[in-house]
C-alpha cells in the first residue's frame, strides 16, 4: 500500500483514481497490463473507504450494484475504449453516497493537485515495480490452479473414448451450478435473478465427444458474483447442465444431459478439482394425455421448417366448451391465449384443474362457451412471440394460417375473423395486441394485461432511439430492470443481462433464449451468419442505434401512429389494456406514451386502457368472466351469437 498512502496525501479531496486515470489517458500505454493490475485496486480502495464513491461513475457502480466488477473488466474497457460511463466528476466530493458542491477555493485547489498528479504519475510507472511485493495483495486474481470443474461426457462402457452407436459429439451451453447444501437439483435455478441465486459458470461446447473432458473456472463467465475468486466459503451441492436443445432454447429442455449432484466443501483459497459426470439425461419430449375437455396439439409447420431448414413443430394447448360432445352441431367462437414469457401448452391442465378459479368460471352456467387456444412459448431462440420476424421466423403465419385453422377444423370453430379474439399477460398481453395490429381483420379484439414495452422510448427503463447505454442511464446510474410495488429496486439490467450472458452461447445474452434474448430475435436484424443483431453490447451495454431501426418496425405506438388513417378503422373498439401504475418492469411507462396517442387519434379508437393504483406486474382490473362477456358482446355485435352454427 507505499504507493496508495503516497498518492493520497497529494490528492485529498481530488476524484477517483481509476477515473482521473482514464481521463489521462496519454499515461495508459505507458503502464503494463501487470502494473495497472497492482497499482489501480490499491489506490483505488484507499480514496474510496475514506472519501466513500460519489467522485467516480465507476465505484457508484460498484455499489450500485452491491459488488466489484473487477479491475479486469476496466482494464478491458480501457483497451477497447469503452469509456462511455467512465468519467472524471471534480465538482462534487461526499462520503458513502452523500455529496456537497465544491467551493471556488476548493475547486482551485483539487485543480492545482490534479496537474501535480499528472507529473506524479509518470513517475509511477518507476516506482510500482519495486513496491509489487507490498501491492499484490491488494489484487484480486485467481490462482493459477485455483478452483476448477471437470465435467466428463463419459463413453460407453467397454471401450475407449470416441463415439459409440447411440453416442454423438454433442453443441451447446455447459453450465456448473453450486446450489445451496442439500439440493438435489441445483440445475433447475439455472436463469433466475436476484444476488441470492446459487452462482451458476458457464462456456460453450462444439464436437464434445465421449470421453472428452471441459473445464469451468475462474476464467469462465459467472452469475451472480463477479468471479470465482469471490464464492464465499461453505458447503454447495453442484451440477453440471450441457443444454443442447436447438429446438427448445431453455434450460433442462428434453435431452439436455446432466451430472448428479455432489456435495463440495469450498474454503478461501480453495484448489479443489470438482470432477462432474454427465450420466444423466432430460427425457424425450412427451405430450400430456388427453381428457375429455383438453386437447393438446404438435403439428409441423411447413412455413417454420423451410425457414429453419428443419422440422420444426407447433404446439398447443385446447380446452374445448362445456357439453362439447353432446353438441355435435353447434360451432363456436375462438379464444386465443398467450401467457407470460415462456409459458408453455401444457399449462392448460393446471388451468382446469378443479377449484382453479379459471375452472369455476370456464365452468360457470351462463360462462359464454368458447374453444381456448393456448399457444406455445418456447422456440429455438427463446419465447418466439407468435410473430413474424428475421430470427425467429414467419411464427404469425403459422399461428394464423396453419394453427389456427387447424384447431377450428378439428374442434368445429366458426373460423371467421368476427369469431376470434385475443387475450394474454406480460408477454402474453403484447402478443395479443401484436397479432391484433398486425392482422387487424383476423382477430375482432386483443385484451391485453401488463403487456410488454408498447412503444421503444420506453423500453422498460431504456429509449433504445436516444439513450447511449442500456446498463447506465443518463445521470450515470445503473438502470434498474425491476422493482417491488415500494419502488426499491430488485436487479438492474446489468445483473439481468449477465444472467443471460453466462447462459447464451458466446457469453452474450442475445443466444440465450432467455427474456432479452428472445425480444432481440423477435425485434431485431439478423447477420450475415444467422444470428440476431445485439440491441447492446453484451458486456458495456452501449447501444447500436443502426440496429435499434429495425426495431420500429415492431413499436407498436409508432405503428399505430404512423399507419392511423389505414389501422384505425379496423381497429375500432379493439384494443384493451390494463397495467399496474407500480408495474415491476416499468411496463406502465410505454402505456402512457400509447394513451398518449390514442386519446387523440382520429379516428376514435373507442377501446380502453386502465390503471391500477399501486398495482404491480399482472394485474388484470377485471375478471376473466367479465372479459368472456365483453368478447361475446362483440360477437354478438358482429351478427353472430355464440349459438350460432355454421352453415
Amino acid at each position: 500500500m507505499l504507493i496508495s498512502e503516497f498518492l493520497y496525501h497529494f490528492i485529498i479531496d481530488s476524484s477517483c483514481i481509476p477515473a482521473f486515470l482514464i481521463k489521462n489517458l496519454f499515461l495508459l500505454p505507458l503502464l503494463s497490463s501487470s502494473y495497472l493490475e497492482l497499482f489501480l485496486p490499491s489506490v483505488a480502495d484507499v480514496y474510496c473507504e475514506v472519501y466513500g464513491t460519489g467522485g467516480c461513475a465507476y465505484c457508484a457502480e460498484r455499489v450500485a450494484e452491491n459488488q466489484d466488477l473487477g479491475w479486469r473488466r476496466l482494464l478491458s474497457l480501457v483497451r477497447g475504449r469503452r469509456l462511455g460511463y467512465l468519467r472524471w466528476v471534480p465538482e462534487r466530493v461526499g462520503s458513502r453516497g452523500a455529496s456537497r458542491r465544491l467551493s471556488a477555493r476548493e475547486e482551485a485547489g483539487m485543480r492545482r493537485r490534479r496537474g501535480f498528479v499528472n507529473k506524479v504519475c509518470v513517475s509511477i510507472v518507476i516506482l510500482i515495480p519495486f513496491s509489487a511485493v507490498a501491492s499484490v495483495v491488494d489484487v484480486e486474481t485467481d490462482p493459477p490452479d485455483g478452483l476448477r470443474f471437470e465435467v466428463v461426457y463419459p463413453a460407453a462402457p467397454g471401450g475407449d473414448a470416441g463415439a459409440r452407436p447411440g453416442q454423438q459429439k454433442l453443441s451447446g451451453r455447459l453450465m456448473v451450478v453450486l446450489g445451496q447444501r442439500g439440493s438435489r437439483d441445483p440445475r433447475r435455478s439455472v436463469g433466475q435473478t436476484g444476488l441470492g441465486q446459487p452462482p451458476v459458470l458457464g462456456r460453450d461446447l462444439d464436437g464434445f465427444a465421449p470421453g472428452d473432458a471441459a473445464v469451468l473456472d475462474g476464467k469462465s463467465a459467472i452469475y451472480p458474483i463477479a468471479s470465482l475468486s469471490r464464492l464465499k466459503p461453505g458447503t454447495y451441492s453442484v451440477q453440471a447442465l450441457l443444454h443442447t436443445n436447438a429446438d427448445l432454447n431453455y434450460p433442462n429442455a428434453p435431452g439436455d444431459r446432466y451430472s448428479k449432484a455432489v456435495t463440495v466443501e469450498f474454503d478461501p483459497g480453495s484448489s479443489a478439482h470438482v470432477r462432474l459426470e454427465l450420466t444423466e439425461r432430460v427425457p424425450a419430449e412427451t405430450l400430456p394425455a388427453d381428457s375429455e375437455s383438453i386437447k393438446y396439439l404438435k403439428i409441423q409447420s411447413r412455413v417454420l421448417s423451410e425457414f429453419h431448414g428443419r422440422p420444426i413443430y407447433l404446439r398447443a394447448g385446447v380446452i374445448l366448451p362445456r357439453n362439447f360432445a353432446r353438441e355435435p352441431d353447434r360451432r363456436y367462437p375462438l379464444e386465443v391465449q398467450i401467457g407470460g414469457y415462456a409459458a408453455r401448452y401444457s399449462d392448460v391442465e393446471h388451468m382446469m384443474n378443479p377449484g382453479s378459479s379459471f375452472h369455476r368460471e370456464w365452468s360457470a352456467p351462463g360462462a359464454p362457451p368458447m374453444i381456448l387456444l393456448h399457444l406455445d412459448g418456447a422456440g429455438p431462440l427463446g419465447d418466439p412471440y407468435q410473430i413474424d420476424s428475421a430470427n425467429h421466423g414467419p411464427y404469425g403465419a403459422a399461428v394464423t394460417r396453419e394453427l389456427i385453422p387447424y384447431v377450428e377444423e378439428h374442434f368445429r370453430g366458426i373460423g371467421q375473423g368476427h369469431a376470434r379474439f385475443l387475450d394474454g399477460g406480460s408477454t402474453g398481453g403484447w402478443v395479443a395486441l401484436a397479432l391484433q395490429v398486425f392482422y387487424p381483420d383476423y382477430f375482432n379484439g386483443a385484451w391485453a394485461f401488463c403487456p410488454d414495452s408498447v412503444d421503444f422510448r420506453s423500453f422498460q427503463l431504456v429509449d433504445i432511439y436516444r439513450d447511449e447505454n442500456a446498463y447506465i442511464n443518463e445521470h450515470g446510474f445503473e438502470r434498474p430492470g425491476a422493482r417491488d410495488v415500494s419502488g426499491d429496486v430488485r436487479y438492474t439490467m446489468r445483473h439481468e443481462c449477465q444472467v443471460e450472458n453466462v447462459m447464451g452461447r458466446g457469453d452474450s445474452w442475445v443466444m440465450s433464449g432467455g427474456q432479452w434474448a428472445a425480444w432481440n430475435a423477435t425485434y431485431g436484424a439478423r447477420d450475415a451468419n444467422g444470428k440476431p443483431v445485439p440491441l447492446w453490447d453484451p458486456v458495456t451495454g452501449v447501444i447500436d442505434h443502426k440496429a435499434a431501426l429495425h426495431w420500429k418496425s415492431y413499436d407498436l405506438r409508432e405503428i399505430l401512429e404512423s399507419r392511423w388513417t389505414e389501422l384505425g378503422p379496423k381497429l375500432r373498439g379493439k384494443l384493451h389494456i390494463w397495467v399496474g401504475e407500480a408495474d415491476d418492469y416499468f411496463l406502465n411507462n410505454a402505456v402512457h406514451r400509447l394513451d398518449n396517442f390514442l386519446s387523440r387519434a382520429e379516428p376514435a379508437f373507442e377501446g380502453s386502457i386502465n390503471y391500477g393504483r399501486g398495482q404491480g406486474h399482472c394485474w388484470m382490473g377485471i375478471s376473466r368472466t367479465t372479459m368472456v362477456k365483453q368478447m361475446a358482446a362483440r360477437l354478438a355485435e358482429a351478427g353472430s351469437a355464440p349459438t350460432s352454427p355454421k352453415r
